[in-house]
């Protein structure tokens, strides 16, 4: 069976969001530091779509999940 990883630039194409290496700093600069009880998919920011997705993302340890937890951490810290 095949896997496949998808990286950050990826996810941020994914949620329809500029997909820059400097696009991503600048995103996560801007909405970061989230709170450490605060899950990422319940961030104000996202739509219902992109919540979501992340959410599925997480839950079910898809080929995005460590993209997600790359983001997550990058968030949180």
């Amino acid at each position: 069976m095949e896997t496949c990883n998808h990286g950050i630039n990826n996810l941020f194409e994914q949620l329809g969001l500029a997909s820059s290496d400097k696009d991503i700093d600048l995103f996560i600069s801007t909405h970061k530091p989230l709170l450490p009880q605060q899950r990422l998919d319940q961030a104000s920011y996202w739509s219902p779509t992109q919540a979501a997705f992340l959410r599925e993302a997480l839950a079910g340890d898809s080929d995005w999940s460590e993209a997600v937890d790359e983001l997550n951490v990058r968030l949180h810290s």
